[in-house]
């Protein structure tokens, strides 16, 4: 029996394959990667990943100036700031004199029908007359018990409360948006991350096609290397919406357009020295919450003892200046011969001034409840102090457990993501050299992945901490402005 040649054809490479016994090839020594696999350098997070469209750059000191100009919480805290500015006066606390000025004049027609004993009565039609009075007034109140200072006092009081209000707002702003634009760094890191599984992906589904091509494996291989790809393409999809939504987010609070596209420049670059004891006590000195909390008190104080003011008389001195002028032309003078009709001009003019006084005997109790109300007052203004220091205490406390959990867990990842990385690239090339199944390459692949997106999280998560920690002690906006 004979065979043709040309059946049993097979490539040089085919040949160099089943020329090594399957065990021997099995027991060799593992080659070294093409590419040396030791300690390979962090990627930079904020490279831009190849399936984002190129944007202008952004940098997160940018990105908090034009938040600073642009935000409407920011600017409607600057305007009630405004209002509280300009109501510090001495005229709205009552210590200065008001003056008004008045005039009024008015124009009748009368209908006048006038009878004296026996004479025909004597009527006018249509007879016309007209006044004009005007004046000028001017009270000043001298003594209120000195409640206008204690007014004047409490509007100052007002004042500073809506000025720690307006840094309040401040700072939890520039946390907001610095913690938004972490996130789109976040969020872009993630991209480039699943487009290197992407690439790992790829280069198995090349050998394996490869060794398809020369009968050493088979055709389900290569289907599953294609559908473990497609399953890293869906997640690319869903993190592309990711990064969408994040950006949303800033362009929000940056107030401006939300399809406005950027690139962030910066990375994140976690603080590894805050303390404890420090940030402490910059909250009990600087933080607006509790400094607005305080200034409240002082302001309940006020009301108290402007209650207490409305207890005395009130002595004021008043002053002014009338004109009063009438002219009838159609007076009638009574005489011996009868009514005679003449035009009279009156007029009346000159200064007045004079003292007031008023002294508030009875008000059915009004005022001593009023002042009831005060004293509870003042006390609510304690309990919200007391109780403002607990809740801002305890957050302090709880982003400074995560801060630390965060930076053990950050060293943790930093060294992992280097044994994952080596580890995928020593499996490809074992892949390559037919030494590893898909499944354990699979497996290496997504053991890097989700160390990369670990390494992300974490890193984001103990930035927010020291975020957190920066707002509470009112450093945020000073670091920035540095």
């Amino acid at each position: 029996m004979q065979f043709s040649a040309r059946r049993f054809f097979l490539s040089p490479a085919a040949l160099l394959l089943l020329a090594l016994p399957l065990t021997a090839r099995a027991q060799q020594p593992v080659p070294m990667p093409r590419q040396p696999a030791t300690q390979p350098q962090a990627k930079a997070q904020t490279e831009k990943p190849v399936t984002v469209a190129p944007a202008a750059p952004l940098t997160l000191a940018e990105a908090i100036r034009i938040g600073l100009e642009n935000n409407y919480n920011i600017r409607l805290a600057r305007t009630d700031e405004q209002i509280a500015a300009n109501n510090v006066t001495r005229g709205n606390a009552g210590q200065l004199p008001t003056v008004n000025g008045n005039v009024s004049r008015t124009f009748n027609i009368n209908n006048t029908r006038q009878e004296r004993g026996e004479t025909a009565p004597v009527v006018i039609n249509g007879g016309k007359a007209n006044a004009l009075n005007a004046n000028l007034t001017g009270t000043w109140t001298i003594f209120d018990g000195f409640g206008m200072f204690i007014a004047y006092d409490r509007l100052k009081a007002l004042n500073q409360s809506q000025q720690q209000l307006t840094r309040a707002t401040l700072e939890e702003t520039v946390a907001d948006i610095t913690s938004a634009y972490f996130a789109v760094v976040r969020e872009s890191g993630k991209i480039k991350s699943i487009e290197e599984a992407l690439k790992i992906g790829q280069a198995r589904i090349d050998l394996t096609q490869a060794r398809v091509d020369v009968g050493v494996s088979a055709k389900v291989e290569v289907l599953t290397a294609r559908v473990d790809y497609n399953a890293d393409q869906s997640a690319l999809i869903q993190q592309q919406e990711a990064l969408a939504t994040a950006k949303i987010n800033l362009n929000n609070l940056l107030g401006r357009s939300a399809r406005l596209d950027f690139q962030p420049a910066d990375s994140i670059v976690v603080a590894r020295t805050l303390d404890r004891d420090a940030v402490a006590q910059a909250i009990q000195q600087n933080n607006p919450r509790l400094q607005q909390a305080r200034t409240n008190i002082e302001v309940a104080t006020y009301d108290r003892k402007l209650v207490r003011a409305s207890r005395f008389p009130e002595i004021g001195l008043q002053s002014g200046y009338g004109l009063t002028r009438n002219i009838n032309n159609a007076f009638l003078i009574n005489t011996a011969q009868g009514s005679v009709l003449s035009s009279n001009i009156n007029r009346v003019y000159g200064p007045s001034y004079g003292v007031v006084a008023s002294v508030p005997i009875f008000d059915g109790f009004n005022r001593r409840r009023l002042e009831q109300n005060a004293r509870i007052g003042e006390e609510q203004s304690q309990l919200q102090l007391s109780q403002t220091q607990l809740q801002i205490e305890a957050e302090a406390e709880q982003a400074y457990a995560q801060y630390q959990n965060r930076l053990q867990l950050l060293e943790l990842e930093e060294a992992n993501i280097l044994l994952a990385r080596e580890n995928v690239a020593i499996a490809l090339e074992r892949y390559r050299l037919g030494l590893l199944t898909p499944l354990a390459l699979r497996e290496a692949q997504r053991t890097q992945l989700d160390a990369e997106v670990r390494l992300l999280d974490i890193r984001y998560q103990a930035k927010q901490a020291e975020i957190v920690l920066r707002r509470l002690s009112s450093g945020l906006v000073q670091q920035q402005g540095q």
